[in-house]
């Protein structure tokens, strides 16, 4: 068991399996681990965003694959299996990244009302959410996340890694830019 949280390496390779936005032969393949109630994923994912968007206009849409893939840290957020939950559903439905930005936007606010108004507020169909819900479907693809995460060091999050690697710098546009592009070199 590893536990030094700087392991270096992606042990679970990006897959068809993970939710990604870009192809997978992208020149820079970005695996984020986050969690919806933590705030600190919130503001990586949000740069990730900007940085997507800028990458995009500069080199293209085939040069940054982004691949979110959930860990709930439940110890500390106990919201955030259900919001992984919840992203699933979505993704059931084909809207998973609209539920994530939903998620973190609204981080404060993940009790089960709320996520059910989100549901709605994208158009999911209502009663399929809710049943996959209750029934926990999505708890085995999460754990999946999970134990890929803990395979590669990750003990908290986010937790990013550029081609595989583990990414250990500043968590600011420059720097993670910075270290995307060297990295597709």
């Amino acid at each position: 068991m590893i536990d030094d949280h700087s392991s270096s390496s992606l042990v679970v390779p990006a897959s068809i399996q993970d939710h990604s936005q870009g192809v997978l032969s992208a020149a820079v393949v970005l695996v984020m681990y986050g969690d919806y109630q933590c705030p600190r994923s919130a503001a990586v994912y949000k740069l990730i965003k900007i940085i997507r968007q800028e990458l995009t206009v500069s080199f293209g849409e085939d040069y940054l694959c982004f691949i979110f893939r959930h860990f709930p840290q439940i110890q500390i957020h106990p919201q955030a299996q259900r919001a992984a939950q919840a992203a699933q559903a979505a993704e059931a439905q084909g809207k998973f990244w609209l539920m994530s930005d939903t998620l973190f936007d609204h981080q404060q606010r993940l009790e089960n009302g709320y996520l059910v108004e989100y549901a709605n507020d994208l158009g999911l169909d209502i009663p399929q959410f809710l049943k996959e819900l209750s029934k926990q479907v999505y708890v085995d693809r999460i754990n999946e996340d999970i134990e890929g995460g803990i395979q590669s060091g990750v003990t908290t999050t986010p937790a990013l890694f550029i081609n595989g690697i583990r990414y250990t710098e500043r968590w600011n546009t420059t720097e993670l830019m910075a270290a995307m592009i060297a990295a597709s070199y």
